[in-house]
């Protein structure tokens, strides 16, 4: 109930009666009035005005079910929703749920990770109360050679909704799917499958976003939150629902062609590499060159000295002048 009284005071301006929220949710006055207060206990300002209603007015950073749910709008992504105040890795319960049978769409969001890792096993720093760790489980009926792709979808969608949130076009993509926001990361993704030869029993995309960190250890010198971009916090939970709304919306776009050929304009929008020298770095092959964007299948297009074009499927490619490389 908390979530529904949540979504119905944020799709309202000014006052919402209690009557109203009475027959919307079915429920007696009563357990309207439990449920704001029980609200407040946890951090929300609800205004009460007799004769006129309730009102939000402000609300905590909370990385709860009721929170996430009263941001969102989607009709699968997030839909069944696990929210952890602490756990290991948030892909890592996001497996355990694909195993137990979890329905495509499933998110597990964490408040704080203990194992969290990223791209070739690094690891993520995952403190409380600061970032968003979130893992979204997937069934896609497309073949295993395909679901590298989804990587670059869900960097797009956290591009997009990030951008969104600050109300500029502050983030691009270091590709394949690295948020980048002023030549520094802000989050990364990592995604693994579940699957046989032809078939995918589940694809799990796990995303760390840097939401309101306010300094990085010396260590992470090329690290950057949206708040030390912007100057402000942000609500994590309306950031999830915005990836969220996003990636639906790619992922249908996606599940037309198997490929990105529906959604290589919008990337490369977002794409910092585009124009500039690159480097690549593949095991016992390095070169520069000059990136040109991604083709169909997400592999980025790289024009070298001489004239011809790489397509790079894997592999480091360092960006001038973004991540040190100079």
């Amino acid at each position: 109930m908390k979530e529904k009284i949540l979504t119905a005071l944020r799709e309202r301006e000014g006052y919402v009666s209690g009557q109203e929220l009475c027959e919307t949710l079915a429920v007696s006055r009563t357990a309207v009035w439990k449920a704001v207060t029980k609200l407040r206990e946890e951090g929300y300002e609800i205004d009460s005005v007799q004769n006129k209603g309730y009102s939000l007015l402000a609300s905590p950073d909370a990385m709860t079910e009721a929170e996430i749910r009263s941001w969102l709008h989607t009709r699968e992504m997030g839909q069944n929703l696990v929210c952890f105040e602490d756990t290991d890795s948030t892909n890592l319960q996001a497996k355990y749920l694909a195993e137990e049978g979890a329905p495509h769409g499933t998110l597990v969001c964490a408040d704080q990770q203990t194992k969290g890792r990223g791209r070739r096993g690094r690891a993520w720093d995952s403190p409380p109360g600061e970032a968003i760790y979130m893992s979204l489980m997937l069934r896609p009926a497309i073949r295993p050679e395909h679901a590298s792709m989804l990587t670059l979808v869900m960097g797009m969608a956290v591009a997009d909704a990030c951008n969104e949130l600050m109300e500029g076009n502050m983030a691009g993509l270091k590709w394949p799917n690295d948020l980048v926001i002023n030549g520094k990361k802000a989050a990364g993704t990592l995604t693994e499958m579940s699957a046989e030869l032809d078939c995918i029993h589940y694809v799990v995309i796990g995303t760390g976003i840097n939401v309101n960190t306010r300094e990085f250890p010396a260590e992470l010198s090329q690290a950057i939150s949206l708040r030390q971009a912007a100057g402000h916090s942000f609500q994590r939970a309306e950031l999830i629902a915005l990836c969220m709304k996003y990636f639906e919306t790619y992922y249908g776009l996606f599940e037309q062609t198997e490929d990105l050929s529906l959604l290589k304009k919008d990337y490369d929008r977002l794409l910092v590499n585009t124009g500039r020298e690159v480097r690549v770095l593949e095991p016992g092959h390095e070169y520069t060159g000059t990136a040109l964007g991604i083709n169909r299948y997400g592999e980025l297009q790289v024009r070298c000295e001489d004239g011809h074009v790489e397509e790079i499927y894997a592999g480091e490619v360092s960006v001038r002048g973004i991540y040190g490389y100079v």
